[in-house]
């Protein structure tokens, strides 16, 4: 599917049709972009708007936040959380990879990021030029996750505008999702990324 010139539908993810991504979210629309576990829609996390427009796609409660995508550890500090030396020993490990961290806002709050690894959502985040998109799965929330840019896009297509195709994802899964606070690690969402391997990498002790 290719769609109209407003709406182009799922493309190649071709580096003219990434900064076009990137264009779209830059201006409040919802796009779908792939990572290494399943395909996420993302939308400008500063505007009201477009994040208004994500949880009416996902049909999602309002009251359930949504991660943020960053292109590594020091992208993150920038964004006004405490990263300490926990988060950083899992960044320094998993990161880019499936692995959300939950971290402290310096003034009140909690706010989650994850590093993509995936060369396409890495390139798009460049693009971005340091605009924070919100990231989530690519489906209606309670139904599976879009393993292809094509089931994400029948999902949701009244409300994305384009939907970047870089063939089926390997695993499916979403991110181990982790929040870092007081004196361990707990485990929020399972994923591929185990307690073990979390409490050798952050050398505290791991929760849940």
């Amino acid at each position: 599917m290719t769609g109209s010139p407003d709406r182009p539908g799922v493309v190649a993810a071709t580096p003219e049709n990434i900064r076009r991504a990137a264009d779209l979210l830059k201006k409040g629309r919802l796009v779908i972009v792939p990572t290494e576990t399943v395909y996420g829609v993302a939308a400008r996390a500063d505007s009201a708007e477009a994040m208004a427009r994500l949880y009416a796609a996902k049909g999602r409660d309002v009251s359930k936040r949504i991660a943020y995508f960053a292109a590594g550890i020091e992208a993150v500090r920038a964004a006004g959380v405490e990263v300490d030396g926990r988060a950083e020993k899992l960044a320094a490990a998993f990161w880019p990879g499936p692995l959300t961290m939950v971290l402290p806002r310096a003034g009140g709050g909690w706010e989650g990021f994850r590093v993509p690894d995936h060369a396409v959502a890495l390139e798009w985040l460049k693009e971005l030029g340091g605009v924070v998109p919100a990231v989530t799965s690519a489906n209606r929330s309670g139904a599976p996750a879009a393993r292809t840019a094509q089931e994400a896009w029948d999902a949701l297509a009244p409300h994305v505008e384009l939907a970047l195709d870089a063939g089926p994802v390997e695993t499916g899964e979403a991110s181990t999702v982790v929040k870092i606070g007081g004196g361990a690690v707990e485990i929020l969402r399972a994923g591929p990324i185990g307690r073990e391997a979390l409490a050798r990498a952050a050398e505290v002790p791991v929760r849940g």
